[in-house]
C-alpha cells in the first residue's frame, strides 16, 4: 500500500496498543492536529467477532455515538442516522453522525459480526482510547486501527 506524500499513517493492533508514546520525543496523535499542524486525524477501526445482538440494534448503535462523542469531547451536529440495508455479505446497519469538526461513520456487517468505524476530526482525540472503547462497547474479540494524519 502506498502512502500519499504529506500523510502519515500508523497501524495499531489492539493487543498492546497504548496512548502513551514509546519515547519521550514522540508526540501523541491528538497533539498533532491544529493550527500549523495536521488538518485532521482519521482513525479507521475494524472490529471482529462482535456480539451479534449489539451490532443489530439501532438504538444501541446510536447510544455508542453519544457515549463516544462525550468520551472524546466532540459536539454532535444533528441526529445520528442509522439505517439497516444491503443484502448478503454487506447486509447490516450503516451509521453516520456529523460532528462540529467533521464526522463519525460505521458499517455493521451481519454476515461476519464485524464493525467498520471511521472517526475523522480536525480536533485532536486519542485514537487508542476510541479503539478500546469501541471494542468493549460492541463486545469485539479483536480489533485493529489505522490512524492517518490528514494534511
Amino acid at each position: 500500500m502506498s502512502t500519499p506524500s504529506g500523510s502519515e499513517s500508523t497501524n495499531l493492533l489492539s493487543e498492546g496498543a497504548s496512548s502513551v508514546p514509546s519515547s519521550a520525543s514522540e508526540v501523541p496523535f491528538q497533539n498533532m492536529v491544529g493550527e500549523g499542524k495536521a488538518w485532521g486525524l482519521c482513525t479507521a477501526i475494524d472490529l471482529q467477532d462482535c456480539q451479534p445482538e449489539l451490532i443489530r440494534d439501532a438504538s444501541y448503535i446510536k447510544r455508542y455515538v453519544v457515549e463516544l462523542c462525550d468520551l472524546i469531547g466532540m459536539k454532535r451536529y444533528g441526529d445520528c442516522q442509522v439505517v439497516d440495508f444491503g443484502e448478503g455479505r454487506v447486509a447490516g446497519y450503516s451509521m453516520v453522525q456529523l460532528i462540529s469538526t467533521s464526522l463519525i461513520s460505521g458499517h455493521f456487517a451481519n454476515d461476519t459480526n464485524s464493525a467498520y468505524l471511521d472517526i475523522f476530526s480536525c480536533k485532536g482525540y486519542d485514537p487508542t482510547l476510541v479503539e478500546s472503547f469501541s471494542k468493549r462497547f460492541f463486545g469485539a474479540r479483536r480489533s485493529t486501527a489505522t490512524i492517518t494524519l490528514r494534511y
